[in-house]
């Protein structure tokens, strides 16, 4: 009597980590594709720069575009089509439990330049995909440098940080970053 035996294969769902990876890999194709030569630096931060994203969590991308037309509405719009070839990577992403959306936010060279709160989340955190000639690396090492000059710490409460700024402030000080 010959005995048959079955076996199935499971395949492993792809981790969470490797899933935004891909996804996030999409992004920065599709930002080369959209924007061309007027891409100078795409930067992930937030939860998914610093490798630590949760199934819903959104992937925040500053988007450094030279030129960019004024208006956030107008910004926006011309990210839609980085979305569009997005698609098929985020599709894929919700199958296997990762229900994530693109957070952009859009500067030009000179909008960096001035700074912005904003990119003290970005200071430790930032994984930089794209950077033409180093640019927001630059941006990031001289606010980083600031900081230091100050000694400002991040302080981490659960799993929410404010800035110390400026420990030894007192009444009346004035600083810049």
């Amino acid at each position: 009597m010959t005995e048959i035996v079955e076996h199935s294969v499971r395949l492993a769902a792809p981790s969470i980590s490797t899933t935004f990876d891909t996804v996030v890999d999409s992004l920065q194709r599709a930002c080369r594709a959209v924007y061309g030569d007027a891409l100078v630096s795409v930067a992930v931060f937030g939860s998914v720069g610093r490798g630590a994203p949760r199934p819903d969590s959104d992937i925040d991308v500053l988007l450094v575009v030279d030129p960019l037309p004024n208006g956030r509405m107008a910004r926006v719009q011309g990210f839609s089509a980085v979305e569009a070839n997005m698609e098929p990577d985020v599709t894929a992403a919700r199958v296997v439990g990762v229900h994530t959306r693109i957070s952009p936010v859009f500067k030009t060279k000179e909008e960096c330049k001035r700074g912005s709160p904003l990119f003290l989340d970005m200071v430790e955190d930032a994984r930089l995909l794209v950077d033409r000639d180093g640019f927001f690396a630059a941006v990031l090492d001289r606010l980083r440098t600031r900081l230091a000059e100050l000694g400002s710490r991040r302080v981490w409460r659960g799993s929410a940080w404010y800035w110390d700024l400026k420990p030894d402030y007192q009444a009346g000080d004035v600083f810049e970053l």
